[in-house]
């Protein structure tokens, strides 16, 4: 995982600094939304970015339940959707949004792009 990561932050021009992986529940997570982003929803992923200068860093917290319901959701692997999410995660800390369609559309596309590194997702 950690040299996937490195490929992802290459490609987009950056380098690691410190990047958490938390793996938590629904409640947990739910938990965060609401004291850090005032938000009172489930979420897959909430990232909390520490870049600075040249180095990407942040935890990026992810609720496994909701990765386990939206893979059956979706008829997609459980562990394609965590990658997917962990790329999620990676381009938020990037920058890049997905508060608008094509915002959404380009982060989709950028996840498709690098779960495709990994070859047993090919």
């Amino acid at each position: 995982m950690k040299n996937w990561i490195g490929k992802v932050l290459e490609f987009e021009g950056s380098a690691p600094g410190d990047i958490n992986i938390i793996i938590t529940n629904d409640k947990n997570l739910r938990d965060i939304n609401v004291k850090y982003l005032s938000r009172d929803y489930y979420t897959d992923i909430i990232t909390f970015d520490y870049s600075g200068g040249d180095y990407i860093s942040g935890d990026l917290y992810i609720s496994i339940d909701r990765v386990r319901e939206n893979a059956k959701t979706y008829k997609e692997d459980e562990q394609r959707e965590l990658w997917r999410v962990i790329a999620h995660g990676l381009l938020h800390l990037l920058g890049y949004g997905d508060s608008d369609e094509q915002e959404k559309r380009m982060m989709r596309d950028k996840e498709n792009f690098y779960l495709d590194l990994i070859p047993s997702f090919k």
